[in-house]
């Protein structure tokens, strides 16, 4: 994860949701669209966000507990006690790097 990652994730929870052309114009969010068009396809494919098509992502249920501190994005799993609630990977499983 990344400084522009969390911004990212922040502005479409905010907006609900986000374009790539316009999330890179944001004041916050100070790198090119093709980084950023780059990072939310990462992010998508971790499961924090979820494409429209078109360069539109909404946040996932993962994304905001990951914003909300309740998600560890680097291993797939909630932090509650160790459980993860919607049948994924729980902690001990293989780790997959964002």
């Amino acid at each position: 994860m990344t400084i522009w990652d969390d911004r990212i994730l922040e502005h479409i929870r905010k907006e609900d949701g986000g374009r790539v052309g316009e999330l890179q114009q944001k004041e916050n969010i100070r790198v090119s669209n093709t980084h950023v068009s780059r990072r939310c396809k990462k992010l998508a494919e971790h499961g924090l966000l979820r494409p429209l098509g078109n360069g539109v992502y909404v946040i996932t249920d993962e994304g905001e507990a990951y914003l909300d501190g309740e998600y560890d994005a680097e291993n797939h799993v909630y932090l509650d006690n160790g459980v993860e609630e919607n049948g994924g990977p729980t902690a001990g499983e293989e780790p997959g790097e964002i």
